[in-house]
């Protein structure tokens, strides 16, 4: 029986996030398990009279892959994808996550190889292409987030297809404050943190590039990043997942980290010179989103929450830091959670998760929801 929730689902993947034409090529890659939505992708491509492909992935064959895999072979991968991106307009990856800990096993250093060599191919993509990135519910990601399998699929749906033309017209204003804000302060429990994003762009985001959205982001001043910000939300990363992760920052660098499991983190801060400096800091407003689960597509976009992100910037929120590392790690604000305050050039503009100035009161759940 044919899911009428997944038809709007397709249809707004393709006509509000990747405003598809008439014979623009769209290749869609999936997990396996997210079949039902590429079929309905495939037509609704063709019923806007736009040529669809598709590529199905496997985490289990990706892991023994990647595990041994040398230069050469990534070389020639990175070579493929280029060829491959040259020839489409628009690009959709859905993640079907069954298991976590999957890529558990993979070496460190291996992902680090694959990061670097498939780089310019990844680069290419972003920067030339329409793409779009969203997560298939599935039953690993239903255990994850302590709900069944039912029960998940809907909140997917549901949180994945809010209003993103009213998310647009309320993020405005943030973005415009954002825009002229030289000093930043986040304080909470555990947390004291200073920085500036004084002429680095504020960019607006309403279901164009990731599914669900519904978020607001810019990036620090490079070395302006003092004090200490903790944490309160699973940190997934390569396979592994952190818990109570700590950073203090001096001149903007991460002097000290601590988790669960502080030498792994530290390792992955030692991966460059810039996993070390922040990259980006953005503020979370899916009014439907309001619990982490440890996917970090839906987690950054949590109701009331911020995240701060070691490793690599944005090219349309540039501070200058390259990493081969991007990971968003997540502080959620509301009072359930201990709280919390935001302030912009000394003054208040959220407390406990809301916002507090007028112009930004739309931005609040019950005005978005």
């Amino acid at each position: 029986m044919r899911d009428t929730r997944l038809t709007k689902l397709a249809r707004l993947l393709l006509t509000h996030s990747l405003k598809i034409e008439e014979n623009e090529k769209v290749h869609i890659l999936g997990h396996t398990n997210a079949k039902p939505l590429i079929k309905e992708l495939i037509k609704q491509a063709y019923e806007l009279k736009a040529i669809p492909y598709f590529e199905l992935m496997d985490d289990e064959l990706t892991r023994l892959q990647v595990k041994d895999s040398q230069e050469l072979q990534f070389e020639l991968q990175n070579k493929w994808n280029m060829e491959k991106y040259q020839d489409i307009d628009a690009f959709i990856s859905i993640v079907g996550e069954e298991n976590d800990a999957e890529f558990g096993e993979v070496p460190a250093e291996k992902w680090q190889m694959a990061g670097r060599l498939l780089k310019p191919a990844n680069d290419y993509l972003i920067d030339n292409k329409k793409w779009l990135l969203l997560n298939y519910p599935t039953h690993g990601a239903a255990q994850k987030a302590s709900m069944s399998y039912d029960t998940f699929y809907d909140y997917v749906l549901d949180v994945c297809t809010v209003d993103y033309d009213k998310m647009e017209e309320a993020q405005k204003a943030l973005k415009l404050l954002m825009d002229r804000t030289d000093k930043v302060r986040i304080t909470g429990p555990d947390t004291d943190l200073n920085f500036s994003i004084k002429d680095i762009p504020a960019v607006m985001c309403f279901g164009e590039r990731n599914i669900p959205d519904g978020e607001v982001y810019t990036a620090p001043v490079k070395d302006s990043v003092s004090g200490t910000i903790t944490y309160n939300t699973p940190c997934p990363y390569q396979g592994n997942t952190f818990y109570n992760v700590s950073l203090t920052f001096d001149n903007g660098k991460i002097v000290k980290a601590t988790a669960d499991d502080s030498i792994r983190l530290n390792e992955i801060l030692d991966t460059d010179d810039g996993a070390r400096y922040i990259g980006e800091f953005a503020l979370g407003l899916n009014p439907k989103i309001t619990e982490p689960m440890g996917d970090i597509l839906f987690d950054e976009k949590i109701a009331g929450s911020l995240h701060f992100t070691p490793g690599e910037a944005y090219d349309d929120a540039p501070n200058g830091n390259k990493s081969s590392v991007h990971w968003d790690m997540v502080l959620i604000q509301r009072s359930e959670y201990g709280g919390g305050e935001i302030y912009f050039d000394d003054v208040l503009i959220r407390k406990d998760g809301l916002f507090v100035v007028e112009e930004l009161k739309g931005l609040n759940p019950e005005n978005l929801s």
